[in-house]
């Protein structure tokens, strides 16, 4: 596995926006490296960059509120960097011992004050005048959708961020906030992988092709179930993600990017990793090319049981 790196393909979100990295790197797992450095998170950029991976994901509370500002020291020590790259960060949690003042404990916040503060956070930290996108965290059971839209709108109209999207979501909360905007939501990221199926059969991911909004994928890789033998998912995909990986001369989490990669949604996978030798390899991913039974296998190995 020492050949040179694919080029990870472009995809477009919405015409307004700039064309987005198929592989998107995720950053919550910045701070928890031994080494966060300026030194070392330019590092991991490049390596991205290398491959053609330029859209990287944040949230407002990734890292304990650590990540973006680890992240926007990297990019103003190498302005360079900022032209490269598609930024996307996210907002609604809040956590006790937060930037939120003192909560006493975890809850959502979508109003709008709240909204527009963790932007603007977002982008001094990040130290960057616009997020290409802002994605609402979670449902946030108090959503009022009218005051909600309109804060997504604003943000949208004064060009502090580029487009709204949002995660975790189910199809009738996207079409609720959808309905109150006169911009587009244009992705949903949502939890999926071989180990969280049920985007494919609780109407996420049908909703998504209706609409024609890509859906980006967080733990592609089950948080590394799929990796490990000793989990009861892993102990069932893992050989068969071995054995297709031989043949294409990759690991098996390119072999379980690309079975995310082969759905016609068009899915965006969002990985994460410290380790620079991983990152390298991410875009390995598009170097495995399934057909339909490699692709039902994988899930019936996933799921225990063949399909109906």
């Amino acid at each position: 596995m020492s050949h040179p790196a694919v080029q990870v393909p472009r995809v477009t979100l919405h015409p307004s926006l700039p064309a987005f990295s198929q592989l998107v790197y995720g950053a919550w797992r910045l701070a928890d490296d031994a080494d966060t450095s300026t030194a070392h998170v330019a590092a991991k950029i490049d390596a991205c960059l290398a491959q053609g991976i330029t859209t990287f994901d944040h949230a407002d509370l990734y890292g304990g509120h650590r990540c973006e500002a680890l992240f926007g020291d990297a990019l103003r020590a190498r302005p360079d960097l900022k032209a490269r790259i598609q930024l996307v960060s996210k907002c609604d949690i809040v956590i006790p011992g937060g930037l939120h003042g003192q909560p006493r404990l975890k809850f959502y916040d979508t109003t709008p004050a709240h909204i527009r503060a963790s932007v603007l956070r977002s982008l001094a930290l990040l130290g960057v005048e616009r997020l290409d996108l802002l994605l609402i965290h979670r449902p946030d059971p108090l959503l009022d959708a009218d005051a909600t839209g309109a804060a997504l709108d604003a943000l949208v109209d004064e060009g502090l961020i580029a487009a709204a999207g949002v995660s975790n979501f189910l199809p009738h909360d996207v079409a609720l906030l959808a309905s109150r905007m006169k911009h587009p939501l244009v992705t949903n990221q949502i939890e999926l992988s071989l180990a969280a199926r049920s985007p494919w059969t609780d109407g996420q991911l049908a909703y998504a092709q209706q609409q024609r909004i890509r859906p980006m994928a967080w733990s592609p890789l089950g948080g590394g179930a799929l990796l490990d033998a000793s989990q009861p998912v892993g102990a069932r995909v893992l050989p068969a993600l071995q054995r297709i990986g031989r043949a294409f001369d990759v690991g098996p989490d390119a072999v379980a990017l690309a079975w995310l990669l082969m759905h016609p949604a068009g899915i965006l996978p969002v990985a994460g990793t410290n380790r620079l030798d991983r990152i390298a390899r991410l875009s390995d991913a598009f170097r495995v090319t399934l057909d339909r039974q490699d692709w039902f296998e994988l899930w019936t190995l996933a799921c225990g049981h063949e399909v109906p």
